[in-house]
């Protein structure tokens, strides 16, 4: 079963549908008992970095999330989902899971780009895990959708799957073991979300 998270915010109804439409079991649940018995988890986001992390402690979801992480539970943040695993966002200053080490940032006017950044463009995956993991059979420099102001930069480079330009180059989706996280929305991606998610579910 996979378990995607109703934390209060959240594109949950798109996410669901995609992942029922790929014939996986899946269930939208706020229930703490529902994640701890889930195979896989999935974290859609939108909304502000604070009031997601106000919403899983609200729910008593925020430790529970936390532990099972760090045991290697399989997980997709989506958006958000990806800023939050992280220690600190610039966002209200608010404090993340941590699970991963680095900052959530805010694009920068300096970089002369419109804030946030919406529509489509390219995930670079290429130099990083091509071929493997939710990006198996997705060529590098493919587009997806996206709609941010702001982006994560993990302390261990390590964990970077795949990058995207937008003014600079940020980091737009990680992997650290089974724990995945896109910056875009593989829910509003057509054919190649379809086929990340499906990577997940199969994975």
């Amino acid at each position: 079963m996979i378990t995607v998270i109703d934390y209060g915010l959240g594109n949950l109804t798109s996410v669901y549908n995609a992942l029922k439409f790929l014939g996986a079991k899946a269930k939208v649940s706020e229930s703490p008992d529902d994640l701890k018995k889930a195979k896989k988890i999935v974290l859609p986001g939108v909304g502000s970095f604070k009031d997601a992390v106000a919403g899983l402690k609200k729910r008593g979801l925020f430790e529970p999330l936390r532990e099972l992480l760090k045991t290697g539970k399989a997980y997709l943040g989506i958006c958000l989902g990806l800023q939050i695993l992280f220690e600190l966002s610039e966002e209200g200053g608010a404090g993340g899971l941590g699970v991963l080490k680095g900052e959530v940032k805010r694009f920068s006017r300096e970089e002369k780009v419109k804030i946030p950044h919406i529509g489509w463009n390219r995930v670079d995956h290429g130099q990083y895990e091509s071929g493997r993991g939710i990006m198996e059979g997705i060529e590098s420099g493919s587009y997806f959708y996206f709609d941010h102001s702001y982006y994560a930069e993990p302390d261990d480079k390590n964990v970077v799957m795949a990058t995207t330009d937008y003014g600079k180059n940020f980091v737009s989706a990680i992997r650290s073991g089974d724990i995945y996280g896109v910056q875009f929305h593989p829910e509003r991606s057509q054919a190649l979300g379809l086929k990340l998610l499906g990577n997940f579910v199969q994975g």
